[in-house]
């Protein structure tokens, strides 16, 4: 079943409809969907797919070759060898002069590495063989570094060749329940906090009833899938592994800042900035300030990445009991017990997706979401705001400035009024009189009834977990 990129596989047929020649790049993390997509797109339409292997020049062009070949022949028994890609690449102008072909090179990344002159080929047939014919070219690859600097960056032979770019991102909280409709919210929650909105993650998880058998299958067991997925895509994707996951250890156990990263590794400051930098560009580590903060002094690193936050959480430390197969015996005190804390971020990151995809008749256009953090002299200790929302500066009121405030509580118990009480004292430490403020709370649980009174004079707005959910 096809879930959740409609909109993409939508914009992908418009301009296959137009035929004129298209160049359309998809990139994305590993696992992601890219190739989903582009079979579901393909399904229905003359196409050569050839997917790309991580290997030498040679084993590339037989893999051609024989792409070719199936579109040419599919009940071939075997397919002849190009002498060179040029060769090939000769027999798809050939084609596609009269017929519209879709020609998808999947995970695009290693052909290039294999043949360095790949692009600046692409580049020749694209500005002139491939011009005026009916070709619909889909470059795709899972190495965004590679995909960013090598194919869309001004320095690419293919700059400017593109007609179109998809950036394939993880599924929001609300696309990722669609693989489970018959479950709870509050199970749907959890289940995007562990696989991070992964549609491949979901599938493997394979949760039907009961999500403790699932875990325990599939990430507590050393023969299991997911057991050593993020070691892996480590190893794929980067050349030093070992220091990366060095970073992720560090940032997974608290360190949060880069001077506390730097002496948690052992690596110098200069370096560990570099390393850092390729994690956030691959969607692992994310670096946040305080809305409204543009000091870098208070910059903070954390771990976007669900699936590698859950992981990192929970299998290290548990190593030792995994490996000799009794982790079922501690799994409630070792992990189940945890996983409410554990979600308390994950439930602040739906609740900003909630406000940003789905929440109706807000008071104003978000132009900036996130967290807020910072002194209160008053009770001599650091405090945050787990939503801050700012308007657009078009949308600022003429006084003053615009802002959502918003907390997220993820417990089973009912939000009381005193929650409305501390997250207007905190907002008056970055807010003055002129500003204009909205508040919201979040609540798993739902609220008390002092707090609903509140609602019904104006002065907050409540939301559950099952409205969203779209469950009213």
């Amino acid at each position: 079943m096809f879930l959740c990129r409609e909109t993409e596989l939508q914009k992908l047929n418009n301009r296959f409809n137009k035929n004129q020649m298209e160049c359309v790049i998809i990139y994305g993390r590993r696992r992601v969907g890219k190739t989903t997509l582009i079979n579901e797109f393909v399904k229905d339409k003359p196409v050569i797919y050839f997917p790309a292997l991580n290997t030498n020049a040679k084993d590339n062009l037989t893999a051609l070759s024989k792409a070719i070949c199936a579109y040419r022949n599919p009940d071939a028994g075997t397919a002849p060898v190009y002498n060179s890609f040029d060769d090939a690449f000769a027999e798809i102008t050939r084609i596609v002069q009269t017929k519209r072909i879709v020609f998808v090179i999947d995970e695009f990344p290693y052909l290039a590495k294999a043949d360095s002159s790949t692009p600046s080929r692409l580049q020749h047939l694209l500005d002139h063989d491939w011009k005026d014919s009916k070709l619909y070219l889909i470059l795709c690859g899972s190495s965004l570094s590679f995909m960013e600097k090598e194919v869309l960056s001004s320095k690419s032979p293919l700059f400017g060749r593109r007609t179109a770019q998809f950036k394939i991102e993880p599924l929001t909280y609300l696309d990722a329940s669609k693989f489970h409709p018959e479950l709870p919210p509050a199970t749907n929650a959890l289940i995007y906090g562990i696989t991070g909105g992964v549609p491949h993650y979901i599938n493997k998880l394979a949760v039907e009833n009961n999500l403790k058998d699932a875990l325990l299958e599939n990430f507590f067991d050393t023969s299991a899938y997911l057991f050593e997925e993020p070691q892996n895509l480590l190893k794929q994707e980067l050349r030093e592994p070992a220091i990366y996951n060095s970073i992720i250890t560090a940032t997974a156990n608290g360190a949060a800042k880069l001077n506390e990263i730097s002496q948690r590794t052992g690596l110098e400051t200069a370096k560990c900035t570099k390393y850092i930098h390729v994690l956030t560009m691959l969607g692992i580590i994310q670096k946040i300030k305080p809305v409204t903060e543009k000091a870098e002094r208070k910059t903070l690193y954390k771990i976007a990445d669900p699936f590698f936050r859950f992981w990192y959480r929970f299998v290290p430390g548990n190593m030792m009991q995994i490996s000799a197969g009794t982790i079922a015996r501690n799994f409630d005190a070792a992990i189940g017990s945890y996983l409410s804390s554990y979600m308390g971020p994950v439930f602040e990151d739906i609740c900003r997706q909630y406000l940003i995809y789905y929440a109706e008749n807000l008071p104003f256009t978000i132009h900036e979401i996130g967290k807020w953090w910072g002194p209160n002299s008053a009770q001599k200790k650091e405090v945050q705001l787990d939503i801050v929302a700012l308007a657009s500066k078009e949308n600022n009121i003429q006084a003053g400035r615009q802002f959502i405030i918003g907390s997220c509580k993820y417990k089973n118990e009912k939000t009381d009024i005193d929650e409305l009480n501390l997250i207007r004292a905190y907002a008056s430490l970055f807010t003055n009189a002129n500003d204009e403020c909205f508040y919201y709370i979040f609540s798993k649980s739902g609220f008390t009834d002092a707090l609903l009174e509140k609602q019904e004079k104006g002065e907050v707005q409540l939301v559950t977990m099952e409205e969203m959910y779209g469950e009213k």
